[in-house]
């Protein structure tokens, strides 16, 4: 029923109205992940240029072997705990989420406890400059990754707003904290501050989100979802075990200072660099809605992703090189020199991870763990085979020529990949929908 000088509401207009709200949801959240995204950005760029004025090129290395031993444990506790977490429990009722988020995060901290005790014993055992800095990351590893999964699980409730939040607090609670590591001038004192940061904002999100992580459930989590969870495993590992055997190989190809400059060129390209790392905790929440609302809109979701982030990453990359010197060496100080050769091979390198991430979200809400899985393989043998034959041919600029390469190359397999998988969902529609 109308009233005089209406127009009645056909449903053509309501399916329009319906998309058009759908739309604002989606970019109401893909904006607080970007938000999120750029907080977390600023935070890791700011840790290390901040190392890296205080202690310079040779212990800059040693932190940025912590720090990749850090990547590499962080993606173990999120192929096991956190990932599945997304692709399964995004846009489900509140009381499957927050079940699903207490036994998720228990086995992100569990992961944090185990893990953080084979770094303290290797750490220990090495002694040196490198030992100090490994036993401390085991110390702080628990609350790094506590907090890293609450991220994970406010993303997939879709209240992105809180993980920004969250980033924000560590973000304050790094300024005394990295204050009081330069009066001690020690990596170890750099590492310690970085974690205790961490812990309080791991402590702010039990408060955010009224969960306590249920370290009892974790051994329950593990084996519900070892479908993906150990795939995931193994994919996530596979990418930032190839880094780091690029990276402890190019320290005892070319020396410890060459980490550092390769580590100098990544600070150019954080924001873009921790886009991707934390790619997951937007793109493939989004995406298993997308597949869940749309599904024939999955592919332009993913293309207008990856290759946003591709032009993007050219773009800054392009303003990198117009930099002065003086300006870089403000930045970076004395490893301004060494990184700055690097930038054109890096943004290359950045640009065609960019583009393969598009495709690995749609792989993700689709659950083809073996398609993804696969991709990831053939990508971090390309890296680490890039990374290091170049090393071996040319140095440090011919390892970042060659991982460059690598990722272009791994980028193509990831579409051809997502439009297998696509295809194959196509002729078999089999949604994958999951709850307690």
């Amino acid at each position: 029923m109308t009233t005089e000088g209406e127009k009645p509401t056909t449903p053509a207009d309501r399916a329009g109205h319906t998309r058009r709200t759908a739309k604002r949801a989606i970019v109401g959240r893909l904006s607080w992940g970007l938000a999120d995204q750029a907080a977390s950005s600023m935070t890791n760029f700011a840790v290390g240029i901040y190392v890296a004025r205080s202690l310079g090129l040779t212990a800059f290395g040693v932190f940025s072997l912590a720090w990749l031993t850090y990547g590499v444990v962080l993606n173990v506790a999120r192929g096991l705990a956190t990932d599945p977490l997304v692709v399964r429990f995004s846009g489900v009722p509140e009381v499957s989420w927050r079940s699903a988020a207490a036994r998720s995060s228990g086995a992100a901290l569990g992961v944090g406890a185990v893990l953080g005790a084979v770094c303290l014993l290797v750490g220990l055992g090495l002694g040196g400059r490198v030992g100090p800095a490994f036993a401390c990351l085991g110390v702080v590893l628990p609350a790094l990754l506590l907090q890293d999964a609450w991220r994970f699980a406010f993303f997939a409730a879709g209240t992105g707003q809180k993980a920004f939040a969250n980033d924000l607090v560590w973000g304050v609670a790094l300024v005394p904290a990295m204050v009081v590591a330069a009066r001690v001038g020690s990596v170890a004192a750099f590492v310690l501050a970085w974690g205790a940061s961490a812990a309080v904002a791991a402590v702010y999100g039990c408060l955010q989100s009224g969960i306590r992580p249920q370290l009892t459930g974790a051994r329950q989590w593990l084996r519900e979802h070892r479908d993906l969870g150990y795939r995931y495993l193994v994919e996530n590992v596979s990418l930032s075990g190839a880094s780091q055997l690029r990276a402890y190989g190019l320290g005892a190809i070319v020396g410890v200072g060459a980490v550092g400059a390769v580590r100098g060129a990544e600070l150019l390209l954080g924001p873009f660099l921790a886009l991707l790392m934390g790619l997951s905790l937007v793109t493939v929440a989004e995406a298993a809605r997308v597949l869940r609302q749309a599904p024939h809109r999955l592919r332009t979701f993913c293309l207008l992703l990856g290759g946003g982030q591709a032009v993007a990453a050219l773009l800054w990359g392009g303003a990198l090189l117009l930099m002065p010197d003086r300006a870089g060496e403000f930045v970076l100080g004395g490893v301004w020199h060494s990184a700055s050769a690097l930038i054109v091979p890096a943004t290359l390198g950045v640009a065609g991870a960019g583009l393969g991430t598009g495709a690995a979200a749609g792989l993700r809400a689709l659950a083809a763990a073996r398609r993804s899985l696969r991709c990831q393989l053939f990508a971090s043998a390309c890296y680490a085979i890039g990374g290091l034959g170049g090393a071996a041919v040319a140095g440090t600029i011919g390892s970042a020529w060659g991982v460059a390469a690598a990722t272009v190359c791994g980028s193509a397999v990831w579409w051809l990949q997502l439009r297998s998988a696509l295809r194959e969902r196509h002729q078999n529609p089999i949604p994958e929908v999951r709850t307690p």
